[in-house]
């Protein structure tokens, strides 16, 4: 997958991550409104989250929180990627056993899944607060934890969480999302290279090699989901505890357990599942065509 030419890799990375970011939003919403509930859990449901997320609209609603990951995570996707696509090429340097050697795919993954941390750290923490601020009217969950007044946007959110803690404050979470991040990406690259390769050596595929693309992505971001769903759910509620009452990641993972036991990790589950499909299906597809007619035109 990954090119010789390695600006490519960044390029296509960017154009890749910005088309499912757009597709998976409203999911990762409702995923977020869900993990960040406390005690009592006042949506009695998915289904009931997002027929409340649906009452503000979709700026509001659905796509809150877009702009910020919309115009960095090109940036973030393009990091990415383009690590990913230059650790593999370092590793092996003859283009035909990178095919089959998912020892140093995996180790590639892992690698850009790091190299994108310091970008999406604060992106993804500005993003969960402001969904997270999403008003459910028959809790107090959210009420809790957030400021009387709901952020305008990113920038203010940002600007407010850097008055009180400074630059290191927008990295609350890093932890979590490190233990999220970094294996999770090795498995999302190893699963679909595996598959994709599978797919196109049994002609289960077109001449352009879409339907392997859609199909691989798909069930590698399913099963990357599946791996590492609990650091989500730490993370997600870690960085929505506007009031203080998590000392730390290990405390945090405490307090959950105390609330809700083993299942609590899994909150918002079925919805990520959802997402992970279609999102990772889209990246991916959009991610390899790209690269494919950057090969072929520069």
């Amino acid at each position: 997958m990954p090119s010789d030419t390695v600006i490519h890799d960044y390029i296509a990375g960017a154009i890749g991550g910005a088309a499912g970011l757009i597709v998976g939003h409203p999911f990762d919403t409702t995923k977020v409104q869900l993990q960040t509930q406390h005690g009592g859990h006042e949506y009695k449901g998915t289904f009931d989250a997002i027929k409340n997320i649906n009452k503000f609209g979709l700026s509001k609603g659905f796509f809150r929180g877009l702009s910020w990951p919309l115009f960095s995570f090109g940036l973030v996707n393009s990091t990415f990627f383009g690590v990913y696509g230059h650790t593999l090429t370092y590793l092996e340097k003859d283009k035909e056993k990178r095919k089959s050697n998912y020892l140093h795919i995996y180790l590639s993954g892992c690698v850009g899944g790091a190299a994108q941390l310091v970008f999406v750290i604060p992106v993804d923490y500005i993003k969960t607060a402001l969904q997270s601020q999403i008003p459910h009217e028959t809790g107090t969950a959210v009420k809790k934890e957030i400021p009387a007044k709901m952020f305008k946007g990113p920038l203010q959110c940002a600007m407010s969480i850097y008055r009180q803690h400074g630059l290191t404050g927008l990295y609350k979470g890093g932890l979590a999302m490190a233990y999220r991040e970094i294996p999770s990406y090795g498995i999302y690259c190893l699963s679909f290279e595996f598959l994709n390769a599978k797919m196109i050596a049994n002609g289960w595929t077109d001449s352009n090699g879409i339907i392997a693309s859609l199909v691989s992505g798909g069930i590698a971001g399913s099963l990357t989901w599946a791996s590492i769903f609990p650091f989500d759910v730490i993370k997600s509620r870690y960085q929505a505890d506007f009031a203080g009452e998590y000392r730390g990641f290990m405390h945090c993972v405490s307090m959950l357990y105390r609330e809700g036991g083993v299942r609590i990790f899994y909150t918002g589950f079925m919805v990520t599942f959802l997402r992970a499909f279609p999102v990772n299906a889209v990246t991916f597809t959009v991610y390899t065509q790209s690269l494919k007619h950057l090969e072929k035109n520069f």
